[in-house]
């Protein structure tokens, strides 16, 4: 009396999505580790105070705007607006960057009133970045002195930070999540040629 035995084609049919399954949880978790690490290296600077604060009413215009970033910004392509309600802009000269601090002098003559300081800096990571506050003065600076000279700001050039900017995609990552996707085509070929053999045989 012959012996039938169970054909091996159903070990194919449920081996096969057990493995594209393993395989797409290993992709999963490989992009996970990966882009759960991006934000971190690609974060900014960004400011953390200043002086007047925003929303500040002081009593008297101070001769300096300061604000203060979270890392030391580059001191190139730096630039800082203090407008009164007219739209005047009463910066004065060139801003300076010490430690964390960027420094913007006041022209001494502002008059009292609402300002609005629209600000712009370079950071640590080379990408531009930007903002704005106000901040209230309920006296004018004082009179110029006799003789003063009002400084002009010069020409700001951030062309070659915004380059940088544009040129730090993180090609990297791209380029490791195709070879893991690669990877898994490959592997998901070669178990499938193997069942297929086990099945044959």
């Amino acid at each position: 009396m012959s012996t039938t035995y169970p054909a091996a084609g159903p070990v194919v049919v449920h081996s096969l999505p057990r493995v594209a399954a393993l395989l797409a949880a290993m992709l999963l978790v490989a992009l996970m580790t990966i882009l759960g690490s991006a934000p971190a290296a690609n974060a900014h600077d960004e400011m953390t105070g200043s002086t007047p604060a925003s929303g500040a009413s002081v009593e008297m215009l101070p001769e300096v705007v300061e604000l203060t970033f979270s890392n030391v910004p580059s001191g190139i392509g730096s630039e800082v607006e203090v407008l009164d309600a007219n739209g005047e802009n009463w910066a004065e000269g060139d801003v300076t960057i010490i430690d964390r601090v960027a420094s913007q002098p006041l022209r001494s003559d502002a008059p009292a009133g609402e300002y609005t300081v629209n600000w712009r800096v370079v950071s640590s990571d080379s990408h531009p970045i930007e903002g704005t506050f106000a901040f209230t003065a309920t006296a004018g600076g004082a009179a110029q002195a006799p003789g003063a000279v009002v400084g002009t700001q010069g020409p700001i050039e951030i062309e070659e930070s915004e380059q940088a900017a544009q040129n730090d995609f993180p090609w990297s990552i791209v380029v490791m999540v195709v070879v893991l996707i690669a990877l898994a085509v490959v592997l998901a070929a070669t178990a499938r040629k193997k069942l297929r053999q086990g099945a044959d045989s």
